[in-house]
């Protein structure tokens, strides 16, 4: 086949590897530019290098509005106009779930896992900072190519991992606009994900009474044997038959180790596949009860995401996405995964949505992520192919 004839993915994917040593380069900087969830002065900086990035990768934005978020890191809009009247709306975060400092002993590094092939690993390098840089060079590839393109704006958020509390209004807010939305969250082994689990976090607050635990130990009521008691409690709701899980990830609480505990909190994450176990869940939190009538036990309920389905609207966007992977020689794979991300947001709307376009690898979370390089020219291209496809907007549902 001829260059004249191939498409743009296929175009895509010879350029990106071609520059996969400077695409690796970019995901290694970015990395390397620390952006803890819980660190606002790190978000600030690493929220100046992505603008950085995709202003040297896509030319200066059209428009660029940075909305501050205070403590949990600002927010960036980029948009770059299209030749074509087609909108999509691009999702990627820039937090990482690790804490800063872990770099001095977590370096990005390259090796071979046991079947020789290289791989990549580093604190947020899976999720989602090798996403983000190759939704970069998608656009930038597109842009090059000649064809047609969409209006792209990006989204960039520094709270995702902590539920975007700040930035879910304008995620909403920008997905209503768009015709598709693509999030470039890891992907499953080089399958997209449309289907997530809702998430629910649920603080446990308990004010027990101080004193001497040696001199008085009657007199006390201890937080915490109480919040021994509801945790225990707590943790039997799960129903994994119904996809139901329950973690209690953060505990805190008490002054000493001779004193009854005055205070206890816990926080609990709470994944839910089926929106009715929302309501058994909330009923089940509400019946727990300690064995210490003293004890005072508070929980307060939060549904961050709701769960995300396969809806409708999107068939006519992974219809897009399964003909730009015939284009590369492959069938796209489409998987339902535990974890959740701004995605379930946007199909929450009923709007088109498909996430993990973004690198291929695993271990989100852990201290083995890593992601595959030479996986990262494909994904490059199927984004390219994509956005190249919806420079006139998203196909009408059954075309």
């Amino acid at each position: 086949m001829g260059t004249a004839t191939r498409s743009v993915a296929q175009t895509a994917r010879e350029q990106a590897a071609a520059h996969l040593p400077a695409i690796v380069r970019d995901i290694t900087a970015l990395v390397e530019t620390e952006t803890s969830s819980y660190d606002p002065a790190a978000l600030r900086t690493g929220s100046f290098h992505v603008a950085t990035l995709a202003g040297r990768l896509c030319g200066p934005p059209a428009r660029e509005y940075r909305h501050p978020g205070g403590e949990y890191g600002d927010m960036l809009t980029l948009t770059w106009p299209g030749t074509a009247p087609g909108r999509v709306l691009i999702l990627a975060h820039y937090d990482t779930v690790w804490p800063t400092g872990t770099l001095a002993t977590w370096p990005v590094t390259a090796s071979r896992d046991a079947d020789g092939r290289e791989v990549l690993t580093g604190p947020g390098i899976f999720d989602m900072k090798a996403g983000l840089v190759q939704s970069l060079w998608a656009l930038r590839l597109l842009q090059q190519s000649g064809a047609a393109t969409p209006t792209v704006t990006l989204f960039l958020n520094g709270d995702e991992e902590l539920g975007s509390p700040v930035s879910r209004p304008l995620i909403e807010e920008l997905a209503v606009l768009a015709d598709a939305v693509l999030v470039a969250e890891p992907s499953a082994g080089g399958a997209v994900k449309t289907g997530r689990k809702g998430v629910g976090f649920f603080r446990v607050d308990v004010v027990g009474i101080e004193a001497h635990a040696g001199l008085d130990p009657e007199a006390g009521a201890s937080a915490i044997h109480a919040i021994a008691e509801v945790i225990t409690q707590v943790t039997r709701i799960s129903d994994l038959t119904k996809g139901t899980s329950i973690n209690v990830g953060l505990v805190d609480g008490g002054s000493g180790a001779n004193v009854a505990a005055g205070r206890a909190t816990a926080v609990v994450d709470i994944r839910v596949q089926d929106p009715a176990e929302q309501e058994r869940v909330d009923r089940a939190f509400d019946a727990v009860t300690v064995s210490d009538p003293r004890v005072q036990v508070t929980i307060g309920h939060h549904w961050n995401r709701p769960p995300m389905f396969p809806n409708e609207a999107s068939a006519p966007l992974m219809g897009v996405l399964r003909e730009v992977a015939r284009e590369l020689g492959y069938e796209l794979q489409e998987a339902f995964v535990g974890g959740a991300s701004d995605a379930n947001f946007v199909a929450g709307l009923g709007r088109p949505v498909v996430c993990g376009l973004g690198a291929v690898g695993a271990g989100p979370h852990a201290r083995t992520e890593f992601i595959y390089p030479d996986a990262i020219p494909t994904q490059v291209a199927l984004t390219a192919g994509a956005l190249g496809r919806l420079a006139h907007g998203l196909p009408p549902l059954g075309a």
